[in-house]
């Protein structure tokens, strides 16, 4: 933030941790003593999620107009620029700039899946909305307690509340594809339990702006398996022999589709075959328990 091409006088930094974080806090400590920005460095009490922490940024901020970014983002030298030049003082508004997604050569899965972050239209890396606008709107849903679907929750927010959301293209952020683990698309799952609750508060919304391809795949994998694991219990082998034979099948085909256009490697081939059977069950189990907890019927 300190190459932005606006003067440093006329904007604060609010770093915002997600619980007490004793490493940011020390990172950040050579940039408090020098004042080079006005930057402030805030944290939860506790591990609230990113909802949360937007709230305690925004609500401590002196400004009135308001622009966010993500830890692992880095923007653009004219990012700011962008946004004001574009603000002409209205009270309730809100700006999405673009986000570009850099990609390897042979990106993996996860690559691809983060990538899909350029075409969103409204996301918290790259955004801004004036101080009243939020409070107008409440902020950001606290009950989303992971980077999931909070931006979308709020992007309904300000067109339920008739508060235009302008798109900036100048405003340019990168967000490079952070390092993750192996098999990470396994944990990736609990994230459907979001949908649901987005769906819940939303559903005219949700079904035009965000409802992708069906799942139906998955349904009938997991029906597959009831019916293989009732067969062979009650000594129906051929009925048993033929859910083995699709859901091996279905199994293969879903792999096969998350390769495409991905990477080869061994590593990431096994990755895919080894999450490829486990997805489709853990992903219904996280959207029927948004739907139970939410009260929505969301399949």
């Amino acid at each position: 933030m300190a190459m932005q091409s606006i003067d440093k006088s006329l904007f604060e930094v609010i770093v915002v941790s997600d619980g007490p974080d004793p490493q940011t806090a020390r990172a950040l400590s050579p940039w408090l003593r020098q004042n080079i920005l006005d930057l402030h460095y805030l944290s939860t009490t506790i591990k609230k999620g990113p909802a949360a922490t937007r709230n305690l940024g925004w609500l401590s901020a002196r400004s009135t107009f308001i622009a966010f970014t993500d830890d692992d983002c880095l923007p653009d030298r004219k990012w700011l620029e962008a946004f004001t030049d574009k603000y002409t003082g209205q009270a309730l508004c809100a700006y999405s700039g673009h986000t570009k997604v850099p990609l390897p050569a042979n990106p993996t899965d996860f690559d691809l899946n983060t990538a899909g972050l350029e075409q969103a239209e409204f996301i918290t890396a790259n955004c801004a909305c004036t101080k009243a606008a939020l409070i107008r709107t409440g902020g950001f849903d606290e009950r989303f307690k992971l980077a999931w679907r909070e931006d979308s929750d709020l992007h309904f927010k300000l067109l339920t509340h008739g508060i235009p959301v302008i798109t900036v293209t100048e405003a340019k952020v990168t967000h490079p594809v952070r390092a993750v683990q192996w098999g990470v698309s396994i944990r990736e799952q609990k994230k459907a339990s979001y949908e649901a609750l987005l769906f819940s508060k939303y559903p005219d919304l949700y079904r035009t702006r965000i409802a992708g391809k069906s799942l139906w795949n998955y349904y009938v994998i997991n029906v597959l398996w009831v019916v293989l694991i009732i067969s062979l219990i009650i000594g129906q082998y051929k009925i048993a022999e033929f859910s083995t034979i699709m859901i091996v099948t279905l199994w293969l085909m879903f792999t096969v589709q998350r390769l495409q256009n991905t990477r080869k490697s061994i590593k990431h081939i096994l990755e895919m075959l080894v999450t490829s059977v486990i997805i489709p069950t853990l992903s219904v189990y996280w959207r029927l328990y948004g739907a139970i907890k939410y009260r929505v019927i969301f399949i």
